[in-house]
């Protein structure tokens, strides 16, 4: 287990190198919760996220040898990010291994980031890392590991360092776990210098793989699973990580897939910052109060921004039908000239955007002389639907809303 002079230690070897994050009030989740929340943006670092700092401080470690042969790491895109970053600026050739379902953007900025082989393979994180410690062994990479490794936990918890200078009356830590080298890292320094504040981490309920280990005892391979947070989407947690949050961690709460992607759009959408999946399920624990609220103020820690915008734009427009700002109604219409005239005329009565329309005349059960046509609106909100609904019921149309 890392001491906290490992840490203190890190934060001199990065500091030049690595963004001391902002920790920001956040007004819309402090309501939410009912008590003190600030939000620290590791989203904000040059690659995305939180990964440059355990990255960096490890690379910085390496012997003149290990350096001379090039490193391989693993990674489902954050990690990834970093070690080529900061691998490239010190002169380091870097092979990158992640799974063949990585978002695009990921992929593209870490060969842009100075990686100079990029490896798909697996279809998931577990299996991009056994091809990348089969190509350390053949090749005579240094393995660079994402969590499991005491000089990346050392420089993931600085994170916990500038936490304690920037927020005085700190209370509760909440941070995301994936492998559970962040959480390991804040939380031994967070309790190494206040034992009081408490530490809560958050996983995916699709991947529970650290309160898996727990319950066990080791760490275990769980089944694998598909979630929109990738970022911490890790089948086996590490024996230091283990280890380390058994002894820190106060406790470990899970967050659905509805509830993350709730959690980024609230994100963006309130507070105009950008997180992706694992970045915002810290953020999901804290607005679904998945934690008690404190007794002076939480931290959030956002670990990541590096979003896919394919998925952005499904998360978003998911978003706008869960609020009733986007819904689809079936309406059954008399197949004659100036029908549909007569419908467009209530919904735009009632300030209902059309976006889409598509016409039927042969399935959903329409009688002969009839269509049915789907009309996509734009409204703004629930109330504004439902007036819109009853004025159809008013004017006699046969209808249904599309879930």
């Amino acid at each position: 287990m890392i001491a906290l002079d490992d840490v203190r230690k890190a934060r001199l070897r990065i500091r030049d190198s690595i963004r001391m994050t902002p920790c920001a009030h956040s007004e819309i989740f402090s309501q939410m919760l009912g008590g003190s929340v600030c939000l620290k943006l590791e989203n904000l670092q040059r690659t995305g996220s939180f990964k440059e700092r355990g990255a960096l401080n490890k690379i910085l470690t390496l012997t003149p040898e290990e350096r001379s042969r090039g490193v391989i790491a693993a990674s489902a895109g954050n990690h990834a990010q970093a070690v080529a970053y900061h691998a490239s600026k010190q002169g380091i050739a870097s092979t990158i291994c992640m799974p063949m379902h990585t978002p695009l953007n990921k992929v593209m900025a870490t060969r842009e980031y100075g990686a100079e082989v990029v490896v798909l393979h697996g279809q998931n994180y577990d299996e991009a890392y056994e091809e990348a410690r089969r190509r350390s062994e053949a090749q005579g990479l240094t393995f660079l590991h994402p969590f499991d490794d005491d000089a990346v936990i050392a420089g993931q918890g600085t994170i916990a360092l500038e936490l304690l200078d920037q927020c005085d009356e700190l209370d509760t830590v909440v941070v995301a776990i994936g492998g559970g080298g962040l959480a390991s890292g804040v939380a031994s320094a967070i309790k190494q210098i206040n034992p009081k504040i408490r530490v809560i981490g958050v996983q995916t309920e699709r991947l529970p793989s650290m309160r898996a280990a727990l319950e066990e005892g080791k760490p275990v391979t769980i089944a694998a699973a598909t979630t929109m947070a990738d970022g911490i989407a890790v089948r086996r947690a590490g024996e230091r990580t283990l280890a380390a949050i058994r002894k820190y961690v106060d406790d470990i709460v899970t967050v659905g897939e509805e509830e993350i992607a709730n959690a980024v759009l609230l994100f963006l959408e309130r507070e105009k910052m950008l997180a992706e999946g694992a970045g915002a399920a810290a953020i999901a624990a804290v607005i679904n109060r998945k934690i008690r609220p404190p007794a002076k103020a939480v931290a959030v820690v956002v670990s990541g921004g590096n979003i896919d915008v394919t998925l952005l734009s499904r998360i978003i427009e998911r978003g706008l039908v869960k609020d009733g700002r986007l819904i689809r109604l079936r309406v059954n219409l008399p197949d004659y000239p100036g029908a549909l005239y007569q419908l467009s005329g209530i919904i735009a009565e009632h300030r209902a955007n059309i976006i889409a329309t598509s016409h039927d005349r042969a399935y959903y059960g329409v009688n002969l002389g009839e269509t049915a046509i789907d009309f996509t609106l734009e409204t703004r909100g629930e109330a504004h639907a439902a007036e819109l609904i009853s004025a159809l019921d008013a004017a006699g149309y046969v209808h249904e809303r599309i879930q």
